[in-house]
């Protein structure tokens, strides 16, 4: 992987993350640069992860940007249903 691939995930997975708690919002949304980042490629690991296990890519297709912000809305729904439950202390 090349510092310019890197650099890319990093932007999509913040922009992703930005996006889905704009979509999500919450009182215990993680915040700041690092948590939004891991969130928006969190989110893009997921939607990679079920659209390869639904066969909508291959195995050497990643999400693209709309599926990752989708897949990030859905990881900060189970944040926030952790958070709820009490299992995380936000």
């Amino acid at each position: 992987m090349s510092i310019g691939g890197l650099l890319w995930i990093i932007v999509v997975g913040f922009v992703a993350g930005l996006i889905a708690r704009w979509l999500a919002p919450g009182p215990n949304n993680p915040s700041g640069f690092i948590l939004t980042t891991i969130l928006g490629i969190a989110g893009a690991f997921l939607a990679t992860f079920i659209g390869q296990a639904i066969g909508h890519y291959s195995l050497d297709q990643g999400a693209g940007f709309i599926t990752a912000t989708i897949g990030a809305v859905v990881v900060l729904f189970i944040w926030h249903r952790l958070v709820a439950s009490g299992v995380i202390k936000g």
